[in-house]
């Protein structure tokens, strides 16, 4: 224990660690947002918590109108433990009754409630077609909760989470429905004390944002009251294309600022890919290696053992590298190719990000360098499954890719002839998602060739999912008499080195947004950049033969595989 942390602090160590989570939270958000410890009743006699931003571990919190306040005289800022506290807030989530809503948001809002993270005056809307009462969207919520929750059911929590719920029936284009919506924001403003501060979540197709954000500026509904804020999120995909992004951005800043808009990229939200900037810049053993004079290559997959489902109307015509590479691993490459940023905010992030997207050159030949498929019937975990083109929904003749794999290249002084291959793929091997940094073989070996015949090249491969974590890859001499040298593994699991598990991307991003802290949010110029890497090769496939075909369970087409070996190189199989 430091010397002078608080007796506080000293008293949670020798606590339960859930009971101490919870206490700790809740003495934060009491004391930061009344400045009582313990929480002094609101004007209307709540308890809701006087107005706030977003309360940071350690910081002085903000009123509504923006003056600091006080300190926490019971905080050191030394002790890093207690986690950051909501202000008084709401979530509107339109759409509330899709899988997205069902298994991840409401979910994550619970999770957040549970571990004391979200003010007690939090409340949830849920706006969608439906002919529901007030307390049967609680119970829709309920049953999610119980099924998909991460966090053990408590009926405390649950009991006040439920008395701020409301639901709106109606269509998005119901002037109605959102004058109701308006009216239920005033209402928990008065009885739940949320301050006017409120987080849209369009959980909806694409088609729709448009209607919705034009209906909340008709509405007034995005304009803030005085010293409060306004938010929207938005799930991906952010268009279809650079055009259609162009416009969709357009029409969303025309009704909130750059800054009031979170476009949620999931990925961003996992603790691996948040590990790739502390494992870059906080150590120095990987930074000065991690460059073009020590880094052969590099490989992001991202890959599903899992067919389309029920997605057809959505998937067919938009495809794995729109699903996937146009955000989740361009954005993923961008982290990974980086150059250190000034700070750790979201303007800092997105200037280095920028410059990797703008640095980005696609080979001449794309007919060599990108490769697209569908998968084929076949055996997959002792199942017979359907091919593609057999999918309920699915036209015969659809040429969607299900799998798309691309060669790029950064061209920048530290990653100049280093290429970068990223694969996406449904139907393949197993469910997973790996950056791969692929070193270069050592320039001089002493030992003769049969010492090293099953030696192959260092490796930092950061895992993203399902076993997050990262593994080193290097050559060791095995035991006996003679020498030989074969890879073996060092290797870092979070679940082994942290008592604590990790929350689920949506818990922190939707934190994040009532936080207002952007850092994990990409920008519409960072869309509109990997929409640019992005459309010439989707062009060139439109006017190029079909998708190549591969069998279920594979790991992808032929094709594949020969993009890498004119190179010298091949596929990692994670």
């Amino acid at each position: 224990m430091s010397e002078g942390i608080p007796r506080t602090a000293e008293r949670e160590t020798k606590e339960p660690e859930e009971d101490k989570e919870t206490r700790a939270a809740q003495e934060a958000a009491g004391v930061e947002q009344t400045g009582v410890s313990g929480g002094a009743p609101g004007a209307d006699g709540t308890g809701a918590p006087a107005a706030t931003e977003g309360v940071r571990a350690g910081g002085a919190p903000r009123t509504a109108q923006g003056d600091t306040r006080f300190e926490n005289p019971l905080r050191d800022p030394r002790d890093r433990r207690l986690p950051r506290i909501a202000g008084p807030s709401g979530l509107v989530i339109f759409g509330v009754t899709g899988d997205l809503s069902r298994k991840k948001l409401m979910p994550a809002v619970y999770d957040l409630a549970n571990r004391g993270l979200l003010p007690p005056g939090f409340s949830l809307v849920g706006f969608a077609r439906r002919d529901w009462e007030d307390q049967d969207f609680a119970q829709v919520v309920h049953d999610a909760v119980r099924e998909h929750a991460r966090t053990p059911f408590r009926e405390e929590v649950w009991q006040q989470l439920a008395e701020g719920m409301r639901f709106i029936p109606g269509d998005f284009d119901d002037d109605t429905a959102f004058k109701q919506l308006r009216a239920a924001v005033e209402e928990l403003d008065a009885s739940r004390g949320t301050s006017g501060n409120y987080a849209f979540y369009l959980s909806v197709p694409p088609k729709f944002f448009p209607k919705v954000v034009q209906q909340l500026k008709k509405h007034k509904l995005a304009d803030a009251p005085e010293g409060s804020w306004r938010r929207a999120v938005i799930e991906k995909p952010f268009g279809h294309d650079l055009e259609s992004a162009e416009e969709l951005n357009a029409i969303v800043h025309d009704v909130f600022d750059p800054e009031q808009v979170f476009r949620i990229d999931h990925y961003l939200g996992k603790e691996t890919v948040q590990n790739i900037l502390a494992l870059r810049f906080a150590n120095q053993l990987f930074e000065p290696v991690w460059n073009r004079s020590y880094v052969d290559h590099v490989q992001i997959t991202m890959a599903e053992d899992i067919g389309i489902g029920g997605r057809a109307g959505y998937y067919d015509g938009i495809g794995a590298a729109r699903d996937v590479i146009q955000n989740h691993l361009l954005q993923l490459m961008a982290l990974t190719a980086m150059e250190e940023p000034a700070a750790f905010d979201a303007a800092s992030l997105l200037t280095e990000k920028l410059k990797v997207l703008k640095a980005v050159r696609l080979p001449q030949d794309l007919g060599a360098n990108a490769v697209r498929g569908q998968y084929a019937a076949a055996w997959q975990g002792g199942t017979k499954v359907r091919g593609y083109l057999e999918e309920d929904g699915i036209d015969p003749a659809s040429t969607t890719d299900t799998f798309a794999a691309i060669r790029l290249q950064v061209d920048n002084r530290r990653w100049a002839g280093v290429p970068f291959y990223l694969r996406t793929g449904k139907r393949l091997g197993r469910r997973v998602t790996e950056i791969a940094v692929v070193f270069q073989r050592a320039p001089h070996s002493p030992f003769d060739s049969t010492a090293t015949e099953e030696l192959g090249q260092n490796a930092i491969v950061i895992r993203v999912q399902p076993d997050e974590g990262v593994t080193v890859r290097f050559g060791s001499k095995v035991p006996g008499t003679s020498m030989e040298i074969r890879d073996v593994t060092m290797d870092f699991a979070y679940g082994e080195s942290f008592t604590e598990s990790s929350p689920e991307a949506y818990e922190r991003l939707i934190l994040d947004v009532l936080l207002g802290d952007a850092n994990l949010f990409p920008r519409h110029q960072e869309v509109e950049e990997s929409w640019k890497i992005l459309d010439p090769i989707e062009r060139y496939w439109a006017t190029h033969g079909r998708p190549a075909q591969y069998a279920s369970g594979s790991w992808g087409p032929a094709e594949a595989d020969e993009m890498l070996a004119r190179d010298g190189r091949s596929w990692r199989r994670p």
